[in-house]
């Protein structure tokens, strides 16, 4: 319950930069601040949208890779959960504001693109992991 009120706060007290689409769902370009609050919450899926390059080179804890021009990608998609939250990030926000518009067609209802991307999240002196398996 203390999640959903978080999750309530943070649409009442950050409504800028929401777009709608025939109130099927809302995209939600968040801050570093506020994408850090989402991580917290119960149940939301963290996609990390960026090729598996660039996901290896550093990437932000507990996000899943679905890189978002691979062929597979829609199909990857449809193994989320449409009615909970996803938070999104990509490495400037260009692809990923792509993304969340295309999630947002296919019925995904709650959508959160983190703002500047996975650059904005290392300019603010946050941590990545490396993947030095490659």
């Amino acid at each position: 319950m203390k999640q959903f009120y978080m999750l309530l706060c943070l649409m009442i007290v950050f409504p800028v930069g929401c777009k709608e689409a025939d109130s099927k769902g809302v995209i939600k370009l968040v801050t570093v601040e506020e994408f850090k609050e989402l991580e917290g919450l119960r149940d939301v899926q963290l996609i990390d949208i960026r090729t598996l390059e660039e996901y290896n080179s550093g990437y932000i804890e507990g996000y899943q890779n679905m890189d978002y021009l691979s062929d597979t990608f829609k199909v990857e998609m449809e193994t989320l959960d449409k009615s909970k939250p996803i938070v999104i990030y990509c490495r400037s926000g260009g692809r990923s504001g792509r993304c969340a518009n295309l999630m947002l067609e296919i019925g995904f209802k709650e959508i959160y693109d983190l703002e500047g991307g996975i650059i904005q999240w290392k300019a603010e002196n946050n941590p990545v992991i490396v993947n030095s398996e490659n």
